[in-house]
């Protein structure tokens, strides 16, 4: 069984852990967030992509635990006026003008100046041209620490039945939202001191100065997870993209981890995630299918049926595509299963309302599974800032095995629908069909999943055909600020015109990881044989 998990290649350490559990969806993690707050005594740290200073960690029934503010930042408030020892470390990304519109105006006032002194906010704009700090992570005390794919903000909360509307999924005066996943961790023990220092490298970086976080002696730690995450060691790896001021070199932890993860897989690949447009991933997955004299796989992606505004589908939806058409004719060439799936429910007039996937999660063959912040995209993987955990089996069978394998069903059972026994019987297909299966229920309909449509606001609307942007915005690993400007001043074929608005767009692509950017297929792929002619 080839290992994945090497310290100094794709994880920067391995730690233990004295307990760890998975969050799915926002109760759960909004619910154990707000617990732990409550109970904190020295410090809470937080860093994200974004926050909102009104979201309710608690909603419905949950609302009946409330002691005092359940809101963020009035909680946060009052929980430095009640313990004067408290002090609270709020880090976001000081994000691209392009969300200006879709941001909490004013953070830095909101934070700063309408709660207790000891409340601290920043902004963090030390990320590279382009890139975004996506980074998600919560350490509290030293003792506990929140990571993942989920932000405090708005327009995220679900549970894991994510009824097709609910008053509850409603945020800041906003009208509801729609159904949500994502996927949280909690560890406790040792991994939690490397967690705080890498939040006080990157309070640091942003320029907040040299921070210290005290590691406070508690016997009051415990936490209720969704399901136990797998004993022993958990890996940490990290994206950093490259930065003169502050210097900062770049991190591809991540991206070697994805890959290494590829390449190992005897039996299946398990992937859902906010957006697929790695060009690296989708190479990883060409060879692995191609490699003579290597068993076949079963491969399963969920995604979102579409990305959530009509920005997002001009920008990233034709790359996306494009991708997994490609991967599906090498499926087929190569007589790997290959299965790409949404999750929707139905409502009263049977039109499906189809469930945001915003989750970062791999397994490979019940031995592998990583969580956190990183979509498989190209900017996740080498210029975004990025973290996830990662749990690695000795042998098959295990006891982190089996935790794997528990986690991995019972997520794809919540995408299917199903329950009662029907997780057990997509346990007993990992080895077999698996996909020939899933492919039944999502085309039959009667549960929650669906065949991902894999088409395009291109395919959908002919008039749209001839404005397909195959060089308007990219997807980069790298900030290419110099490339952009002698693209400008060079392309003089394309006209003064063209030339801006390539260089704005490529500017604009700053705007975040949450919002979906172009990808082009990569060097050496035929776009319609979907075979790789090059290295």
């Amino acid at each position: 069984m080839k290992r994945v998990i090497i310290p100094g290649r794709n994880c920067w350490t391995v730690e233990e852990t004295s307990d760890a559990g998975v969050l799915v969806d926002g109760r759960s993690y909004y619910r154990e967030l707000y617990r732990a707050a409550r109970k904190a005594r020295r410090y809470i740290a937080i860093t994200g992509w974004q926050f909102d200073s009104d979201v309710a960690l608690l909603r419905g029934e949950d609302t009946g635990e409330a002691r005092g503010e359940s809101r963020l930042l009035p909680m946060l408030d009052e929980l430095c006026r009640a313990n004067p020892e408290l002090h609270v470390y709020v880090l976001a990304w000081d994000f691209s003008l392009l969300l200006a519109m879709e941001r909490e105006w004013m953070q830095h006032l909101i934070f700063n100046w309408t709660t207790n002194e000891r409340v601290r906010f920043r902004f963090d704009a030390s990320s590279p041209l382009y890139g975004a700090h996506h980074q998600k992570l919560v350490v509290i005390d030293g003792v506990v620490a929140f990571t993942g794919g989920m932000d405090v903000c708005d327009c995220r909360w679900d549970d894991r039945d994510h009824p097709v509307s609910s008053a509850l999924r409603c945020d800041s005066g906003r009208d509801p939202h729609g159904p949500y996943h994502d996927v949280q961790s909690v560890l406790t023990g040792p991994v939690v001191d490397k967690l705080a220092e890498l939040f006080e490298a990157r309070w640091a970086h942003s320029g907040g100065g040299e921070l210290r976080l005290p590691k406070v002696a508690r016997d009051d730690v415990d936490f209720s997870c969704s399901m136990p995450a797998p004993p022993g060691p958990v890996a940490i790896s990290r994206t950093f993209g490259k930065t003169l001021l502050p210097p900062q070199e770049a991190v591809q932890e991540v991206r070697a981890l994805y890959l290494d993860a590829i390449d190992s897989a005897e039996r299946f690949i398990y992937i859902e995630n906010q957006y697929f447009s790695s060009r690296a991933i989708y190479q990883a997955l060409v060879r692995r299918m191609r490699a003579a004299g290597r068993g076949r796989l079963q491969v399963m992606l969920v995604l979102p049926q579409q990305p959530e505004a009509l920005r997002e589908q001009l920008a990233m939806g034709l790359a996306q595509v494009r991708l997994l058409r490609s991967l599906e004719r090498v499926a087929h060439e190569t007589g790997h299963a290959f299965g790409v799936y949404c999750s929707a429910g139905r409502n009263e007039a049977g039109e499906d309302v189809y469930t945001y996937i915003h989750s970062k999660v791999m397994v490979v063959d019940d031995r592998f599974l990583t969580l956190g912040s990183a979509n498989t995209t190209n900017r996740s993987l080498g210029l975004d800032s990025e973290l996830n955990l990662s749990w690695e089996a000795e042998e098959d069978g295990d006891a982190v095995s089996r935790a794997i394998r528990r986690i991995r069903v019972s997520l794809m059972a919540e995408h299917a629908g199903l329950s009662g026994v029907a997780p057990v019987r997509v346990l007993t297909r990992a080895d077999g069909a698996l996909v020939d299966w899933l492919d039944g229920v999502a085309s039959a309909s009667q549960h929650r999943l669906r065949p991902h449509p894999m088409v395009t606001v291109f395919d959908q609307t002919p008039l749209l055909k001839s404005l397909e942007p195959e060089d308007l915005i990219i997807d980069p690993e790298d900030s290419v600020l110099d490339e952009s400007l002698f693209e400008a001043l060079h392309r003089a074929e394309d006209g003064l015109f063209a030339s801006g608005v390539r260089l704005l767009s490529r500017w604009l692509v700053g705007a975040g990881t949450e919002r979906p950017h172009r990808a082009i297929l990569p060097a050496g792929v035929d776009d319609d044989a979907g075979r790789s002619t090059g290295g």
